[in-house]
Formats: structure tokens, C-alpha cells, sequence
């Protein structure tokens, strides 16, 4: 089995490999972890894990700089239905639009909704009080507790975040879990083989490390 961490020149690559390498060593041991920068080589990947850091604009360029690394991401995830995993703004990715810095830019549309400013959903006391970026440890709240994904992981759990952009859904069911920062937050997010965070499991310790192995034997 092979997993790979799509190196798109954006999102914590190091720590995003050495933590997937540290789950793997407890929850698939002889699974092979490698950076993924070409379409072809993603191919042969059986998990894929799309991490991101930065602006929404920049990473859906960098992902579309990639020859046929869209076209094949929605062949391998939407057709294939094989394991994906999107973190931060790698989650951000999967919505219709992105908002961010007065330009809208269309996202892979594979959970509908849009992207926006964290201060555009506070109110005026929320806006004077917290500090954007929410940066720092937060709260759990699983609304889909029997996910399998989420299952080992115990109910207000700590983890950790660092964005000012929200993921906007569509549609409730597709929110497995929230945060609350002002307003709720959705923190991870999914449908089918598809499920993505808004907060940082490779910065997350304990309860990332959990999210991770998880993730690894999840079998949707």
C-alpha cells in the first residue's frame, strides 16, 4: 500500500510526512509514504493527502500547475473512490469558490460550499474580543461520533488550529465535527471516501496522531 502527500509547494510538507510516518508505524507498518509531484506518480497511490498552508488563490494555482493533476485527483477520489485526506487549506480546496483577498476564486467543488473570512460570520463584540487568525488549541465537538474515522477519538478532544478562512457547507451532514471560535466552526468535514480538517493533525499530538492511524486503516 502506498500513501501519497501531494508537493504542491504549499503546506507543511516535513511535518505533515513525519507525522503520517508516525501513525503509519503504529497502523500500517509496511505501508510506503512518498511525496507526490506529478499526476503520474500519484497514479499508484492507494491514500492520497492533500495538505495546504497559504492563500486559497496561490494553492489551487500551484495544484493546477501540476500537469493533469486535477483531471487525475477527481478520476483517483470521485471515481476510484480512493481514501483522500485534505488539511487546512487543503480542506479549504474542496469547496465551489474560495474568497480570499477580494478575488473568488472556483475551487474542486467536491463538497459544496464556499470558502470565507472567519470575520464575515462574527459579530461586532466576537470581532473586537478574538483574534484572527484563530490560532492556537481548540475544542472538538463531533457531530459524527460513529464515523470511522472519529471513532477512538474521545469528545472534546484538543487540537490545533491556524487559519483565518472558514469552509461555508452547503449542506449540514457533510460537517463530522466543529470548533467553536466566535461562531462554529467547521473543523472536519467529509462525505463518502473524502474527509478533510480544518485544524492541523500533524501539529495536534495525541489527538492527531489518533485522527491519523485512524485515517490510515479507514477503509470507506
Amino acid at each position: 500500500m502506498k500513501i501519497g502527500i501531494i508537493d504542491y509547494g504549499s503546506g507543511n510538507l516535513h511535518s505533515v510526512q513525519n507525522a503520517i510516518r508516525q501513525a503509519a508505524s503504529v497502523a500500517c507498518p509496511s505501508d510506503e509514504i512518498e511525496r507526490i509531484t506529478s499526476s503520474h506518480d500519484l497514479k499508484s497511490c492507494d491514500r492520497i493527502i492533500l495538505p495546504g498552508v497559504g492563500h486559497f488563490a496561490d494553492c489551487y494555482a500551484g495544484l493546477s500547475a501540476i500537469e493533469d493533476m486535477i483531471d487525475t485527483l477527481n478520476d483517483l477520489v470521485r471515481v476510484q473512490a480512493r481514501p483522500f485526506l485534505g488539511i487546512c487549506v487543503g480542506m479549504q480546496l474542496l469547496a465551489d469558490l474560495g474568497n480570499e483577498g477580494g478575488t473568488t476564486v472556483p475551487g474542486l467543488g467536491w463538497i459544496p460550499g464556499d470558502v470565507i473570512h472567519l470575520g464575515e460570520k462574527m459579530d461586532k463584540q466576537n470581532i473586537s474580543t478574538l483574534k484572527i487568525p484563530h490560532m492556537g488549541w481548540n475544542q472538538l465537538q463531533l457531530h459524527q461520533p460513529n464515523h470511522p474515522v472519529l471513532a477512538q477519538m474521545r469528545t472534546q478532544m484538543q487540537v490545533y488550529f491556524v487559519h483565518s478562512y472558514i469552509f461555508q457547507l452547503a449542506q449540514p451532514s457533510h460537517c463530522l465535527a466543529t470548533a467553536v471560535y466566535g461562531v462554529d466552526v467547521a473543523a472536519v468535514i467529509g462525505h463518502e471516501n473524502v474527509i478533510a480538517t480544518q485544524f492541523h493533525p500533524e501539529k495536534s499530538q495525541q489527538a492527531g496522531q489518533c485522527f491519523l492511524q485512524e485515517f490510515l486503516k479507514w477503509q470507506p
